[in-house]
């Protein structure tokens, strides 16, 4: 029984990082359809990273 009081908050933590994952952009096209472009490992002046391009390539919008 005092299993089920750890076990629940691990599910709720695991549901709620799964329902997230899905809203950033993945991919290049997926970036600039959301008038974003790909920086190489930061994002310049007012920009902030939203997303992931590639591996060393992240989203930046405004």
């Amino acid at each position: 029984m005092k299993i089920l009081f750890l076990l629940f908050p691990l599910i709720l933590l695991l549901v709620q990082g799964a329902a997230g994952s899905s809203l950033a952009p993945t991919n290049k096209e997926q970036c600039e359809k959301e008038q974003g472009y790909c920086g190489f490992l930061k994002c310049s002046g007012p920009f902030l990273v939203v997303g992931k391009c590639s591996r060393f390539f992240f989203c930046c919008k405004p």
